[in-house]
């Protein structure tokens, strides 16, 4: 099913930041099958009960494409499927969201734990503020920022608290290495989550794979800059096809 790209979204914002570019792509090419999936709700940390249930639910030889976590949980779901993927993208996401000794170019460790706190203390708020964190970076980050939080659905806290463990803890690195299909990883020059510099430990990681970054982008740059992205994802799609 090289014609369906399944678009799986972040943590905490619902499918809302995803849903300009999936317009986006079908408008680019109208045979194209975007299926837009909300990420089953968490009921503990651990990541195979969720690919149990994606695995389960999601067609069979598509594109796995995802936003921040979501793209960490496509990787994962591409390295299990192995040739019943056709390829993996990712958009500002990193192996690991937290950084670790070996892998500094993430989120520092003080800097997430800081937010799991606020979380716990004021969970509305600090939804509000990740929400202009995505935003930040782009040319009106306010209006931005206020919309992606307007359009969060009401999560169960369990849930979302769940998502954090997961995101402290999920290390793609070796599947991202050993997924042997065509990968493309888009970042934002501008992101406040997830580095740039993420661009070149990548490549040190997995020299057989595209990157691109966006420049003047946010992490959110798939409701910032949806066409831009739509282009950058039918050009690898086109590119593979021709392999």
């Amino acid at each position: 099913m090289r014609n369906r790209v399944v678009l799986l979204p972040g943590w905490g914002l619902g499918t809302a930041p995803l849903e300009p570019l999936a317009a986006a792509l079908h408008d680019l090419d109208e045979h194209l099958r975007v299926q837009l999936e909300p990420l089953p709700e968490l009921t503990s940390s651990d990541p195979q009960q969720l690919l149990d249930e994606l695995d389960v639910n999601l067609p069979e030889d598509c594109w796995l494409a995802g936003w921040s976590p979501g793209g960490m949980l496509a990787t994962a779901l591409a390295e299990r499927r192995g040739e019943r993927c056709c390829g993996l993208l990712t958009l500002a996401s990193n192996p690991c969201f937290v950084a670790r000794e070996d892998w500094p170019a993430a989120m520092p460790v003080e800097t997430f734990q800081a937010f799991q706190q606020g979380f716990q203390t004021d969970s509305a708020a600090t939804l509000k503020r990740f929400a202009l964190l995505c935003a930040q970076g782009a040319e009106d980050s306010r209006s931005l920022g206020r919309s992606l939080a307007a359009s969060a659905p009401q999560g169960r806290q369990e849930a979302l608290r769940s998502g954090l463990e997961l995101l402290a803890t999920l290390d793609n690195r070796k599947a991202l290495q050993q997924f042997r299909g065509p990968q493309l990883h888009l970042l934002g020059s501008a992101d406040a989550l997830v580095p740039p510099t993420l661009a070149d430990a990548l490549l040190a990681l997995q020299p057989d794979i595209e990157i691109a970054v966006i420049e003047s982008a946010c992490h959110a740059f798939a409701r910032q800059r949806p066409h831009a992205v739509a282009l950058a994802m039918q050009a690898f799609f086109n590119e593979a096809h021709d392999d």
